[in-house]
This record gives structure tokens, C-alpha cells and sequence, in this order.
């Protein structure tokens, strides 16, 4: 019997991610984009992804509403969580990201199914992303824990902006792994690269998601 108490096909598929544990990871798994464009209805994403909206309501349904959230839900505690588990994550894991797709890039440039441009794509995630923490860090988040509402609309517009752009620079990154797809035979490197980049996706639509569907709304609902 489904253990949710909210009608789930009327709501966004962000909302819902943000009040039902385990939902990200379902909408993950049939490959919905519920961090940068959390908006859309449940109904409407399932459409555009033509699945089966009553199959999906179950799946949702069973998860269990009163488990352990999937992030701390107090405010400071969020924001904490998200330095610590994403901020941190990013910054070790996308360096060498880039030099393991240099590498496959060069040893295997001749195969039909290497990821050009991967590493220059990583590159730009990786600029973009830094200059876009270190913005949270020392502006936005300092804000929040202060309350400051009056300084707080502009930059929480700016990082929603931003992570429209994350979300298609991580559009890219599956079309340039055939969403991470390996080919048969694939070296240790190269199995070791889209490991990687499949959990950098996994981590970096989390991460929206918490701020996007989670975090900022208290504070724009408060302003």
C-alpha cells in the first residue's frame, strides 16, 4: 500500500524531491531532471519522458515518507551539509576527472567511442563551478545564517542562473559518454573515468536539487 500522504501527480517533481526521502534517487534512476528543472508536474515529466505516470506514482509511492531525510533539515545544518558532502566532493573529484580524460583522450584517440572534448568540457565545469561555490561560500551562505533577507534575492537569482548552466553542461557530459557507457574492452582508466563522471553527475544534481528545491524557497518565500 503507498505509505505517502500527498496526492504525488498534481505536485513538481522538485517538491517532491525535496518532501519524500528517496525520491531523488527514484527520479535519477528513470532519468528525470528533477534538480534544474524541478517546476515541471509529475505528470509532465513522466509525459516527456513517456513513461507510464501510474507505474512511476507507485514506484514514489512505496517509499516511505517518515524515513531518514536525505539531508540534515535544519537550516544551518544544510548548509553545513552542503559545503561538506558537495563543495569539498567537487573540488577532489573534478581535477582528476580531467586528467583521467586527458589521459583516455590521448592513449585512446583512435577508438570510435572515445569521449572527445570530455576533459576541455570537465574544464569549463570546473571553472564555472569554483567561481560558483566560492560565491555561495562568501556571500550567499554568510547571508543566510545572518538572515540578511534585504541581501539575499539577487544572489540566490544569480546561483539559480548559474545552475541552469550546470545543467547543461551536465546534458553534455552524458551525450559525450553515451551516458557513461562504456565500450566493451574498456581499460581500467577508462572504466575508472565514467565511474567518476556518472558520480559527479549524481553528486552535482543532488546538490542543485537541495538548493533549488530545498534551501533557497524558505528564503524566498520569506522575502
Amino acid at each position: 500500500m503507498p505509505q505517502t500522504t500527498f496526492p504525488l501527480h498534481d505536485r513538481t517533481v522538485g517538491e517532491i524531491a525535496a518532501r519524500l526521502p528517496g525520491a531523488s534517487g527514484v527520479f535519477r534512476r528513470f532519468g528525470i531532471d528533477f534538480c534544474c528543472h524541478g517546476e515541471v508536474p509529475l505528470a509532465e515529466a513522466a509525459n516527456r519522458r513517456q513513461l507510464d505516470l501510474g507505474a512511476l506514482e507507485a514506484v514514489l509511492g512505496d517509499l516511505d515518507p517518515l524515513a531518514i531525510p536525505d539531508a540534515p533539515r535544519e537550516t544551518g545544518a544544510l548548509i553545513d551539509h552542503i559545503q561538506t558532502r558537495y563543495h569539498q566532493a567537487h573540488r577532489r573529484q573534478i581535477p582528476e576527472l580531467i586528467a583521467l580524460s586527458r589521459k583516455v583522450e590521448a592513449v585512446h584517440a583512435g577508438h570510435p567511442e572515445v569521449p572527445g572534448g570530455l576533459a576541455d568540457l570537465l574544464q569549463r565545469i570546473w571553472g564555472e563551478l569554483e567561481v560558483h561555490m566560492k560565491k555561495e561560500e562568501l556571500i550567499l551562505f554568510p547571508a543566510m545564517r545572518r538572515q540578511a533577507a534585504d541581501r539575499i534575492a539577487a544572489p540566490i537569482a544569480e546561483m539559480r542562473h548559474d545552475h541552469d548552466d550546470h545543467g547543461a553542461f551536465l546534458a553534455e557530459l552524458a551525450r559525450l559518454t553515451q551516458d557513461h557507457t562504456l565500450p566493451e574492452g574498456a581499460c581500467r582508466t577508462w572504466q575508472a573515468l565514467y565511474a567518476g563522471t556518472a558520480q559527479l553527475r549524481a553528486d552535482l544534481m543532488e546538490h542543485v536539487h537541495l538548493e533549488n528545491n530545498v534551501l533557497f524557497p524558505r528564503f524566498e518565500k520569506a522575502a
